[in-house]
């Protein structure tokens, strides 16, 4: 089976289109067709779940759900659920290169209240809608629930929940809920309904094209969550569902204080207990989404960083052991062996490497991180790359690669330079991209923004800051001819095409 292949990284919310976000439309189906066309073999995109504050995908609601966002109105319109007036004349913001979340949350939300009144008028689709209840039962009525309560009580988070008798799930209170709130539940069920719909006849479209997903997994779900609402025991909590410990990362060189991600931490002693069911859960229902898996903050694994609920920098925390190898086994036992890609970025210890050997997981090799350190002795600098390895310029919470040059000290700029072996006329994103594909790492994925050159304000993330991230949308026009040769023949030169094209290659050149 060949190994050498490679992709792109771009977030569904990053496509083009005209209604404010990119969605599962026209627009993916083309990008589809753009990966298939450049010879790639992976479409890398964000985690597909629900955002919250601070519109980040590492933040949802639930660890199942989908991003309603992400549904494409025209597609309902073509479903005869909406009527173009009723899209056209809704406010989804007027820059198509970036995302206003704030408008969004209004606008499509009027929007798809229509497309759910006029779905449910239909016997069919209540006919298909309880189907998809019944296959969904695990997680979907819980998260409709706790959404409707939540949008009751003004959207405060759970912890904040004026009735302590909905947070701690009285069954009365619950049943008197259900009942009050039936049209709000109804909705959330139904825009599931849309999303999971619309999603999987996306990933089979690009499946057909050979186009493969790579899924991304949070490590952590958010303390304001449909999972710390109906199952508490799986975290360090109080008897009011407020975390006692929350998740993030030491000081390190990008902060001298650390990050509070604010994220619950597990009980992991509980997790064994249950043979780590949860864990199996969550990794099975990710993998019907997409076709590998990236698992992001691997180190949490090992050991992670624990810091007391309250503290105001994340200096005040300390390293716990997590589950170690004996999470992996009981899914592996479960599942099988899996297609996963592990996030080993940050500090990474013996511990870390260990774990990630005895997985058999490939990790990740970033070429930006490299090319800071002038010794050319990281872990990150390309001639210490390995094979089984994902390779990056940057991911999504680096800079992207023209950013990234120009912050670069005279010295270390110098140092890019010779090591890329740039050419005096060659793009920075050109030699970057160039030396990621010639790498030995069995995949290199490249970001969107580097082969279409964009400028610093495409970034998608700056870690520990709110406001302002996951916004950069790609235009219509950005995709040039001379995109598509470059990529297309940067892929075909490091030899990264998928097999299929050899294949056909060669029974061309034995017809001839």
């Amino acid at each position: 089976m060949k190994q050498r292949l490679s992709g792109i990284l771009m977030p569904v919310t990053s496509l083009p289109g005209a209604y404010g976000i990119g969605t599962m439309g026209k627009a993916a189906y083309d990008f589809v067709d753009f990966l298939k066309e450049t010879k790639q073999t992976y479409w890398q995109i964000l985690p597909l779940t629900t955002t919250s504050y601070g519109d980040s995908p590492y933040q949802s609601f639930s660890a199942v759900a989908g991003n309603t966002n992400m549904i494409d109105l025209e597609l309902l319109v073509a479903e005869g659920l909406l009527n173009l007036a009723d899209i056209d004349g809704a406010n989804f913001g007027d820059n198509p290169e970036f995302i206003n979340y704030a408008l969004l949350f209004d606008s499509r939300r009027q929007v798809l209240e229509k497309a759910t009144r006029a779905f449910l008028a239909d016997s069919a689709n209540r006919a298909r809608l309880s189907g998809f209840e019944e296959e969904q039962s695990s997680w979907l009525g819980d998260y409709a629930e706790f959404m409707a309560i939540k949008e009751h009580f003004g959207l405060v988070a759970l912890q904040e929940w004026p009735d302590q008798r909905a947070i701690k799930r009285n069954p009365e209170r619950l049943a008197e809920l259900r009942v009050e709130l039936a049209d709000a539940i109804a909705y959330h069920k139904v825009v599931q309904y849309f999303f999971f719909s619309q999603w999987l006849a996306l990933k089979t479209y690009a499946n057909e094209q050979g186009i493969k997903i790579i899924g991304d997994m949070p490590i952590y779900v958010s303390a304001d969550s449909v999972e710390v609402w109906t199952m508490p025991d799986l975290f360090k909590l109080d008897e009011d569902r407020k975390p006692l410990y929350i998740a993030g990362c030491p000081p390190d060189a990008f902060s001298d204080v650390g990050q509070l991600w604010g994220n619950p931490i597990y009980d992991w002693p509980k997790h064994a207990e249950t043979g780590f069911a949860w864990w199996i859960y969550r990794i099975a229902e990710s993998l019907k989404l997409c076709d590998l898996l990236r698992i992001d903050h691997f180190k949490g694994f090992s050991d992670y960083w624990e810091i007391p609920a309250g503290s105001e920098t994340a200096k005040t925390g300390q390293w716990v052991s997590g589950p170690g190898i004996a999470l992996f086994d009981a899914v592996k036992h479960a599942l099988g062996d899996l297609p996963i890609i592990a996030e080993n970025l940050g500090y990474i210890d013996a511990k870390a490497e260990q774990l990630l050997d005895d997985s058999g997981f490939p990790g990740m090799k970033i070429l930006q991180f490299g090319l800071f350190d002038t010794r050319a002795n990281s872990i990150d600098i390309l001639h210490n790359f390995t094979v089984n390895s994902i390779a990056y310029t940057g991911t999504h919470d680096n800079d992207v690669v023209n950013g990234w040059y120009a912050n670069l000290t005279e010295e270390q700029a110098a140092f890019a330079d010779a090591y890329l072996h740039r050419h005096p006329d060659e793009k920075i994103t050109h030699a970057m991209l160039r030396n990621l594909f010639s790498s030995v790492s069995n995949v290199a994925i490249a970001c969107m923004q580097d082969i279409l050159d964009k400028p610093a304000n495409s970034r998608i993330n700056l870690p520990n800051t709110v406001g302002g991230n996951w916004e950069w949308r790609m235009l219509e026009e950005d995709i040039t001819d001379e995109h598509r040769d470059f990529l297309t023949k940067l892929t075909l030169l490091y030899d990264r095409a998928p097999e299929v094209l050899e294949e056909n290659a060669q029974e061309e050149a034995e017809e001839a």
